[in-house]
């Protein structure tokens, strides 16, 4: 058994320390050393040790007992004092936990401090060309701010909040509990103000002794280049106001993109469709397509496969990160085969399928080829 440190040594104070000296330090250490407070390995012990030490040398004839006989004159030291152990410390404790903001140990803050507002969610709908060149946008919401009959006060103009009776303006009910450790405080919000530490009267007629009144505004969005469904905007302060001087909450705002006839999006990039005929397809064309600025003549190659994809660069979605970069339009060719064909047209269309033959009907056989086939079946030829 590892024998006892000096109590001098372990409060760090000299033997001619006052009481008020061994008390600020035995205050500090404690903070310290408190499990509730320090999860390092081996502060229980230090915070006993510590205490054991305060109970000695705050008292006037058991300081003077150690001082003469050391140890053995504290007949067993911790524990041994009569059965007082730490039953002379519950000022000491109450003062010190309360300034951590504890309550106690283990008890609750105060709601009588300032309190942050709360946040807002608002949804927004966009066009598809609202959302790739980006817009502002009017939005009104309704927030809670504080009331302009009471000024926050909660009372009817001419009246005042009175002290809570049942925690004495303290918003904390405090109760005393016996532990290992002594005399233990604990705080708990009063259920009577719900921790203001006052109660209302005559409740303000506007916002009902709520301090806060619902309140519509207006306010302007702006919407970048480039967002996308699901993008969210912070409006930093938008949201509700804080009680008792707290800051505001933040406004949310969600956006929604509604689809386009032509256009679909894929990251950055624009996608569509293009239909073409099968001569466009098979002897290439210049035709116009459509894109977010107007019109653009893209070059249709010959020999032109179902599904080839044609490329417009710097045509699509802006970067919402890099304003100086911008997404492509893809168009994906989808030829058109004809259902209603003139005599004609039937006997061209015959006559092309016999010249071109069957060399080329394999796996690997062209597109024109299997579109021939399939035209020939489709006529009954």
């Amino acid at each position: 058994m590892s024998a006892k440190r000096d109590y001098y040594e372990v409060l760090g104070v000299p033997r001619s320390a006052s009481a008020d000296e061994i008390k600020r330090s035995f205050r500090r250490l404690a903070r310290e050393s408190h499990p509730d407070v320090n999860r390092d390995a081996g502060a229980e012990a230090r915070f006993k040790e510590i205490n054991e030490a305060y109970e000695v040398l705050s008292n006037t004839d058991k300081r003077a007992a150690y001082d003469r006989f050391g140890h053995a004159g504290t007949q067993g030291g911790f524990g041994g004092f009569g059965g007082g152990g730490f039953g002379d410390f519950g000022s000491i404790f109450e003062d010190l936990f309360a300034g951590m903001g504890m309550g106690g140990m283990g008890g609750r803050a105060s709601q009588r401090g300032p309190r942050r507002g709360a946040d807002l969610r608002l949804g927004i709908s966009l066009t598809f060309e609202e959302a790739v060149f980006g817009c502002e946008k009017q939005v009104e919401i309704t927030r809670a701010e504080t009331c302009d009959r009471c000024f926050g006060s909660g009372a009817e103009p001419g009246t005042s909040p009175l002290r809570c009776p049942q925690c004495s303006g303290t918003g904390e009910i405090q109760r005393r509990q016996q532990s290992i450790f002594g005399t233990v405080l604990t705080s708990s919000t009063c259920p009577r103000c719900n921790g203001t530490g006052e109660v209302i009267t005559t409740p303000c007629t506007e916002c009902q002794g709520q301090k806060q009144a619902q309140k519509a505004r207006t306010l302007s969005v702006n919407i970048p280049p480039g967002v996308d469904d699901g993008t969210q905007i912070r409006l930093a302060g938008e949201g509700n106001q804080g009680v008792s001087n707290g800051p505001p909450g933040n406004l949310y705002v969600v956006l929604t993109v509604e689809p386009h006839d032509i256009f679909k999006r894929r990251d950055n990039d624009i996608l569509m469709e293009l239909p073409i005929n099968m001569a466009q397809a098979a002897l290439g064309a210049e035709v116009e397509v459509p894109t977010l600025e107007g019109k653009e003549t893209v070059s249709i190659p010959a020999g032109s496969q179902f599904g080839r994809t044609l490329r417009l660069k710097g045509k699509g979605v802006p970067n919402l990160r890099r304003k100086d970069r911008r997404g492509d339009q893809l168009i994906k060719l989808r030829v058109v085969v004809p259902t209603k064909l003139t005599s004609d047209q039937k006997k061209l269309l015959n006559k092309l399928g016999d010249s071109l033959g069957t060399e080329q009907l394999g796996d690997d056989r062209g597109f024109f080829d299997k579109l021939a086939d399939a035209i020939g079946d489709a006529l009954g030829t």
